[in-house]
């Protein structure tokens, strides 16, 4: 499905449409333009709409990426992300998307890099209770506790939750609704929390 790329600007509240004071995340989602159409009957073999998102300058683009503007006869921008569509002729190169392209009420999943947490234990990562705080208990007071067992079968099995590096990943929260768009001043305004830091780009995807 068809969507933009935005910046998370942070979170606040807002009043919906039955007046219930909602916790929001705003988005600044500036004009994200066309630069490639990509079809089935071409080489490609598939039928794609690839946008581009923080404009930048060309002599920071790789030689491949610089052509690609060029080509299209669009400004250099950092970012590149394809949206695959069934139908791609109400598009062509050089067509600007902007919030308009959603509507009030409407239901959509968003798609954001988590918080880095670096490396961490059972407590924090997978929310363990921990070991006893009394009775002698001395250093296991955070310790995750047996992860296998000696004989049989003398080994940890995969997927056994353990400490290791948290946060830092692509994280999809599905099934947000819009609460208010501003055109004018390219804002979104999403109901719910979205993962990412303030300043983080996200993907936000029409659902139908």
């Amino acid at each position: 499905m068809l969507g933009l790329i935005g910046t998370k600007k942070g979170m606040t509240q807002a009043f919906d449409e039955s007046e219930q004071l909602t916790p929001v995340t705003v988005f600044e989602v500036a004009p994200n333009p066309v630069v490639q159409i990509k079809q089935v009957s071409t080489a490609d073999g598939y039928s794609a709409v690839k946008v581009a998102f923080n404009e930048t300058r060309s002599r920071r683009l790789s030689q491949a990426e610089a052509g690609l503007f060029k080509k299209a006869n669009v400004a250099p921008y950092k970012g590149l992300k394809e949206f695959r569509l069934e139908n791609t002729d109400a598009y062509s190169v050089g067509d600007t998307l902007d919030v308009s392209l959603f509507e009030v009420g409407e239901i959509v999943d968003v798609t954001g890099q988590s918080k880095g947490r670096g490396f961490q234990g059972t407590v924090k990562r997978h929310g363990f209770r921990g070991g006893p705080k009394t009775h002698g208990q001395s250093d296991r007071h955070r310790a995750p506790g047996s992860i296998g067992q000696s004989s049989d079968p003398s080994r940890v099995f995969k997927g056994t939750r353990m400490s290791g590096h948290m946060g830092d990943r692509q994280v999809t929260v599905k099934g947000l609704k819009i609460i208010q768009i501003d055109v004018e001043r390219n804002l979104l305004v999403i109901k719910g929390a979205v993962p990412g830091a303030r300043g983080d780009s996200v993907i936000i995807k029409k659902r139908s």
